[in-house]
């Protein structure tokens, strides 16, 4: 929740209302009509969901009245649409008060939503788990009780704030915890259960709460708010978002610096996410009007890297980012296909692998005009691929399927694959492999960096596949 040192007024269950999608107009904060705090941004294809607390305290309350958990979105990081309020405490038999920070993870077609909550327990915060099956639910308790609480050996001296990150090996995390010192643990693949021993991450320098965890170009990073007066803020009562990076997802930690600076709320509380090839920060301040401490308002601001990967200082505005709708299909960047080799389990005699990164721009699937690579008289899973000599960035995709009606047809399915170092793995994130003719099939996926992206096509029974352009987009 970014809770500093006050206790909230209890809560009375409250159920969710279903709620007819509202438009919001670009600007900072991006929802006045109500008050949101704690973002957790989560990118699925071409939309940006941010998922946040709803403060309801009234105005002069002097403590945090949090009942429910909003999901807004937009296909641009500039226009937003609210649905509504998607969890709440009643989503928690167990709970009963306090809907505090979360944050949503997908992991095998689903998607899991970390919360920090009271339990009617022992103990103050706990950390729950629901889940869906799409990005706006409808989420349910996923485990029956709290994942994490006070009774876990280590555990938090405030178990708030989960981060929840699975690295490209497919291994999920999660790093939580307020005063002073974060907790980390591993997941285990059904995202409900914890595996090992819950540790204490070193090198975060003046961690309060808060944590964010992603990874970029190979390298992990940890944001997180810090309240000291040594170069963060002037008043210890707020706070600033320091950041750290490491080369192993537990640590240890190296301080890199400050990545958003002091806000107009006491608690500050951020995630970053990179859309349409552009990085983001979403934070929560006090600057809609009636706002304060305890009605605070989610902004989203731009945010850069430098080339040796450390964080420029986010400036804060208050017009919000520019519409950035990225091109057809979400994404951006260059296409880079035409400056890899490429390979392939096999193709026919009479196609021409050159075909798919030749540049072509098909006039349908059935168009011959720039070449047409197919791999007649292979049926099941065939394979192409480019390789770089160099590792590029890569978030997106985009195929052009051959079909000539004479045993090549559209495939059955697909999958776009990276190598990892030691294996072909699945992108991250995958968007979905469209198969889909006469059209651009666009797969957008958390950046990666490698030297090798591979598609894997799969037929439909007795036939073949083909393609005519594979593009591929560096981040």
């Amino acid at each position: 929740m970014s809770g500093r040192k006050w206790l909230a007024a209890a809560c009375g269950l409250v159920t969710a209302v279903a709620a007819v999608a509202v438009p919001a107009h670009a600007a900072n904060p991006i929802v006045t009509n109500i008050y949101t705090a704690d973002p957790a941004p989560l990118v699925v294809g071409n939309t940006m969901y941010i998922y946040a607390g709803r403060d309801e305290a009234p105005t002069g309350t002097s403590n945090f009245v949090m009942r429910e958990w909003h999901v807004l979105s937009s296909t641009d990081a500039a226009n937003w649409t609210q649905h509504g309020a998607k969890a709440n405490i009643a989503t928690f038999g167990w709970a009963g008060a306090d809907a505090w920070a979360g944050e949503v993870e997908p992991r095998n077609g689903r998607y899991y939503w970390y919360t920090s909550i009271n339990g009617n327990g022992a103990g103050w915060m706990n950390i729950g788990v629901a889940v869906g099956d799409s990005p706006l639910g409808p989420f349910t308790d996923a485990k029956g009780g709290p994942l994490i609480s006070d009774s876990t050996a280590n555990s938090s001296g405030l178990n708030i704030d989960p981060t929840v990150f699975v690295d490209d090996d497919g291994q999920a995390y999660m790093y939580w915890g307020g005063y002073w010192a974060p907790r980390a643990v591993r997941l285990a693949s059904n995202m409900i259960d914890t595996v090992g021993s819950v540790i204490t991450p070193q090198g975060l320098t003046n961690y309060w709460e808060a944590p964010w965890m992603f990874k970029r170009n190979g390298v992990y990073y940890m944001m997180y708010a810090a309240n000291d007066t040594n170069g963060c803020v002037t008043d210890s009562a707020y706070a600033c978002q320091r950041y750290a990076t490491a080369t192993n997802p537990l640590g240890p930690w190296t301080h890199r610096g400050i990545v958003l600076g002091r806000v107009s709320s006491t608690t500050n509380h951020a995630g970053a996410v990179e859309f349409n090839g552009q990085w983001y920060l979403v934070y929560h301040n006090a600057n809609a009007p009636g706002g304060g401490n305890f009605r605070r308002s989610v902004a989203v601001d731009r945010m850069y890297f430098n080339a040796d990967g450390t964080i420029q200082q986010v400036t804060q505005t208050t017009t919000g980012p520019p519409a950035n709708p990225g091109t057809p299909g979400g994404g951006s960047g260059t296409n880079i296909a035409p400056s890899a080799t490429a390979s392939t389990s096999y193709v026919s005699p009479w196609e021409n692998l050159a075909a798919i990164n030749n540049g072509g721009t098909p006039a349908g699937s059935a168009d011959r005009s720039n070449l047409a690579y197919g791999n007649w008289p292979q049926q099941g899973t065939q394979w192409v691929e480019y390789t770089w000599p160099s590792a590029k960035s890569l978030n997106k995709a985009a195929a052009y399927w051959f079909d000539d009606d004479q045993g090549i047809d559209l495939p059955a399915s697909c999958q776009v694959q990276y190598w990892n170092g030691s294996a072909y793995v699945p992108v991250p994130n995958q968007s979905g492999c469209g198969v889909a003719g006469n059209t651009e099939n666009v797969t957008t996926f958390g950046t990666i960096s490698t030297t090798r992206l591979r598609l894997s096509i799969t037929s439909k029974s007795g036939l073949s596949t083909g393609l005519l352009e594979w593009k591929a987009f560096q981040s």
